[in-house]
């Protein structure tokens, strides 16, 4: 896992609660969820707990999930009454199955080799009710991939507390385990008219095709009921509505 989710977690959660639209990602689990009368979820990959906040007042019973410590004890801060878990998603066992479970944020992107999806889903079927509904989202390989072929530079800006932030990032091909990449950043806040380098981060993330996710899913005895083109704030992406068969 990256130094973003551990070392710079406090910039992770300055950045991204300026360009995520967390309201629109709790609507749209939200009515993922009331549509088939689901009340208890898990959130893999719940991070800072920026959306554990909505799940609450709105009369969710609410589990967090994370593998970084750095990040749950931001969001323990955030949301003292709410239980937190620290577990890796390929391998968990809750106490008790619940209805519903969210993967968030294209975390599925972090799980490199075949193994690790399916173990991933495995631990996902084994910890739901049955019938329950496994919702996700991911990034789209046949559009992404093509995009990033020669390598791609891009800029994200941020300004959170009267501090502004920037993150410098570059993408190239990796392909080493299915269609990957490489994303090297740099993050900066500014301070006058002066860049000042604040730390750097590099990742290998994965991209898949729709034909992917299907088979994964099929193998793992789940049923697809709906795959949703989602917005992003930079990634071409999907989302899969799934039950538990």
């Amino acid at each position: 896992m990256n130094s973003l989710y551990s070392d710079l977690a406090k910039v992770y959660e300055a950045m991204y609660a300026t360009f995520i639209d967390y309201k629109g990602e709790y609507e749209f689990y939200s009515e993922v969820l009331k549509k088939y009368n689901k009340k208890s979820l898990l959130e893999i990959g719940s991070g800072t707990g920026n959306l554990t906040t909505y799940f609450k007042k709105n009369g969710f019973e609410y589990l967090g999930f994370d593998l970084n410590e750095e990040m749950l004890e931001i969001a323990k801060i955030k949301n003292p009454d709410c239980i937190y878990i620290k577990g890796d998603m390929r391998s968990f066992k809750l106490e008790k199955p619940v209805e519903s479970i969210i993967m968030t944020g294209r975390t599925i992107s972090y799980l490199l080799s075949n193994q690790d999806v399916d173990s991933t889903l495995k631990s996902i079927h084994n910890n739901l009710e049955k019938g329950g509904v496994f919702c996700f989202d991911f990034i789209d390989a046949n559009k992404f991939i093509p995009e990033i072929s020669e390598g791609k530079e891009i800029t994200h800006e941020a300004s959170y507390d009267n501090i502004h932030y920037f993150r410098k990032s570059k993408w190239n091909l990796n392909l080493k385990q299915g269609m990957d990449f490489i994303w090297e950043s740099n993050y900066y806040k500014k301070e006058g008219k002066k860049l000042i380098k604040i730390g750097k981060d590099n990742s290998i993330i994965r991209t898949f095709t729709i034909n992917e996710i299907e088979i994964f899913l099929q193998i793992n005895n789940f049923e697809i009921r709906k795959i949703i083109k989602k917005k992003s704030y930079a990634f071409p992406t999907y989302a899969i509505i799934a039950h538990k068969k």
